[in-house]
């Protein structure tokens, strides 16, 4: 191990490795010492970052020219290393494109995520305004959803709504160009389309072809009023990106908002674990994987070579701005106010949970665990997480039950809590703040037994799936709760979903024990 006392002042990238050898986390730094001495130095260190700090076994270092540089080689080194501590970017929600299909006669419908084939354009933030644009799209231009075309026309035809090319009544180019237009106002030119309708009508009206400029006048009019409905500010000749986050229970909630000349683009959400210099690394990170906008607007300083790397991913100057006032400040404290309603919007749900319970703490991590078998074979356990009642799936778990013969739910349940709650004693991770367990007051017994035999006192509650009934310890009868209050449907939701990851992990078990 390194002493690192030893280490260079220079910029550079610092490498920590376990005991079998593994690269567990990757840094940049501007001084390399003062900055590997301070995780062995300071006693104010993030929960996480202590966990790092006791798995470090080994350091190495990469000596850079520039900070800049530093920035550079560290995101090589997360990309080749994967490293267990670092910021894992998933994106917290995904959200649908519109898709426009590379056939002869192109279709536009929604698509979950790209998959290279045709044109996607999103994704769209809000599901209710990405059908209102796609519904408006067919019918303004006629564009068809059916996925093979029919050998007759089908009832979108019929009533004027789809320009029918299986019936041959428009021919591919005429048909292209009408997509052509439909893709206009996905990437956001209304005001040039408009243009354009307008001399084809005028024209059209010239000649006293009057149907087909009526046709024209009403698209122009669905378009206008498509473009006031989004706001569009042309006066913004730049694309900007918009930050902001919330810090809670040592997780990071984060967005970003892409704004493209006034307009808002794309949204994006995070959620990752908090770490010193997490903001930082989150930029590195994104922009490592997504080309950088000329502006970036930030709620707090960062180090300076930050705009210096973004402007070499970009190829151009990118400023990073804190704003204080005026109507950037307002963009800021738009997306912060986005944070606080997406992602702890559930905070009522919370609120009547505690109280309903009586529970001492706000529980904002649930943790919730159910079992799956066919006539006691390939047994499964599962575990679901919620923090801030949403589901936090990429801290699910699953288990392949390993002590239990035949139909037992009492000692699989057992099973799956010793072994879930003694594997974060051992190392040292944060308990829930309620357990859940599905199941009856049996299911009950046998999870808070466990709990008494490692000595964690943690809440815990048992819901029953055919009344919906809700039991917690030194109760002999179930809560009065009633199954449509809100407390209760927020227990069947998390309970509905440990259900669901069980029976996909049985199903796919059971899959590979019949397989051939």
């Amino acid at each position: 191990m390194i002493d690192p006392q030893k280490l260079p002042t220079e910029p550079g990238c610092y490498l920590f490795s376990d005991d079998e050898g593994t690269i567990i986390y990757v840094g940049k730094a501007k001084n390399l010492k003062r900055r590997v001495s301070s995780y062995f130095s300071r006693h104010d260190l993030d929960p996480k970052t202590r966990r790092l700090v006791a798995a470090i076994a080994g350091i190495d270092f990469i000596v850079t020219d520039t900070e800049v540089e530093a920035f550079i080689l560290e995101n090589t080194l997360i990309k080749k290393h994967q490293p267990k501590y670092n910021i894992d970017l998933k994106d917290a929600k995904r959200y649908a494109y519109i898709h426009v299909t590379d056939e002869p006669y192109p279709r536009i419908h929604t698509a979950r995520q790209p998959d290279g084939n045709g044109r996607y354009y999103g994704p769209f933030v809000s599901a209710r305004e990405r059908e209102d644009l796609l519904r408006l799209l067919k019918s303004l231009f006629g564009l068809r959803s059916c996925r093979r075309l029919p050998r007759r026309p089908c009832l979108r035809a019929h009533i004027g709504s789809c320009s029918a090319p299986c019936s041959g009544r428009i021919t591919e180019d005429d048909y292209r160009e009408r997509v052509r237009r439909a893709e206009a106002v996905l990437k956001g030119d209304i005001a040039g389309l408009i243009r354009t309708l307008r001399e084809e009508m005028a024209a059209h009206a010239e000649r006293q072809e009057y149907e087909r400029a009526m046709e024209l006048r009403d698209q122009v009019a669905a378009l206008e009023g498509l473009r006031e409905r989004q706001h569009v500010d042309r006066q913004k000749t730049y694309n900007e990106d918009i930050v902001n986050y919330i810090v809670s229970e040592g997780t990071v909630f984060l967005m970003l908002f892409n704004v493209d000349r006034g307009t808002l683009a794309g949204k994006h959400e995070y959620t990752f674990d908090e770490t010193e210099g997490f903001l930082e690394e989150f930029l590195a990170r994104y922009y490592a994987q997504n080309e950088p906008p000329e502006e970036v607007i930030l709620p707090e300083p960062v180090d300076d070579a930050v705009a210096g790397y973004l402007s070499h991913l970009r190829g151009g100057k990118v400023r990073v701005v804190v704003p204080q006032r005026g109507e950037k400040k307002n963009l800021l404290d738009l997306v912060r106010k986005n944070v606080e309603i997406g992602f702890f919007g559930d905070r009522i749900k919370l609120d009547e949970l505690k109280r309903r319970l009586h529970l001492p703490d706000l529980p904002v991590a649930i943790e919730c665990f159910d079992i799956s078998h066919l006539s006691g074979t390939a047994m499964v356990g599962s575990m679901v997480r919620f923090l801030w009642g949403k589901p936090d799936r990429r801290n699910y778990r699953r288990f392949r039950i390993r002590t239990v013969e035949g139909v037992d739910d009492f000692a699989a349940i057992a099973e799956v809590v010793r072994r879930r709650y003694s594997r974060l004693q051992k190392e040292g991770g944060e308990f829930p703040d309620l357990i859940l367990v599905d199941g009856g007051k049996g299911q009950l017994a046998a999870a808070t037994a466990v709990l008494r035999d490692l000595g964690i006192k943690v809440p815990i509650a048992a819901i029953a799936k055919r009344e919906e009934e809700v039991f917690v310890p030194g109760f002999s009868h179930p809560l009065p709760l009633e199954r449509h209050e809100k407390a209760s449907l927020f227990l069947q939701e998390i309970r509905d979903e440990a259900h669901r990851f069980a029976i996909t992990y049985h199903r796919t078990l059971r899959k590979k024990t019949v397989a051939p």
